[in-house]
C-alpha cells in the first residue's frame, strides 16, 4: 500500500497560525473541517488565500487541509496563504522565485501595539486638563 505524500507548512500572521497539509489531488481545500467557502464567508478572503496556487499556475493540482487557531478572520486567512506558499516550496523548490517575488513568502510582522500604563491605548493618552 502506497502512502499518500503530503507537504506540511506553517503560516503565521498577527495572532493566527495555520497548519497546512498540501497532497496531490483535484483542488479540494478545507479549513478546521469546512470548506473554504463555508468558513471564510467574504470572496476577498477566499481569493487571497488562492493567490499563491493562483500564481504557480497549481489551482486544481493540489488538496489543501488547514487547522487554524487565534485571531479573526482576516489574520486567519494570511495565516493560511503563507502556509500554502510555504507548502508549495517544499513541493517544488523552483516555484520559491516566482512567490518570493510575488511577496508571498514573507511573513507580515505587523502586530497589535501593547497598551501602556498610564494611557488610554497604545498611543492614546488621556485627555490633559489644563485647571
Amino acid at each position: 500500500m502506497e502512502q499518500a505524500v503530503e507537504y506540511c507548512a506553517t503560516g503565521r500572521r498577527k495572532t493566527s497560525v495555520a497548519r497546512v497539509r498540501l497532497s496531490p489531488g483535484t483542488g479540494e481545500m478545507t479549513v478546521n473541517g469546512d470548506s473554504l467557502e463555508e468558513y471564510f464567508p467574504r470572496e476577498t478572503l477566499v481569493m487571497l488565500i488562492k493567490q499563491p496556487l493562483e500564481c504557480v499556475e497549481a489551482l486544481g493540482k493540489y488538496n489543501v487541509r488547514a487547522r487554524v487557531s487565534g485571531g479573526g478572520m482576516s489574520g486567519q486567512a494570511g495565516a493560511v496563504r503563507l502556509g500554502i506558499a510555504r507548502a508549495l516550496v517544499k513541493v517544488d523548490e523552483e516555484m520559491r522565485s516566482v512567490l518570493r517575488r510575488a511577496g508571498y513568502l514573507t511573513r507580515d510582522p505587523r502586530m497589535k501595539e501593547r497598551k501602556k500604563y498610564g494611557q488610554k491605548g497604545a498611543r492614546a493618552r488621556f485627555q490633559y486638563s489644563k485647571r
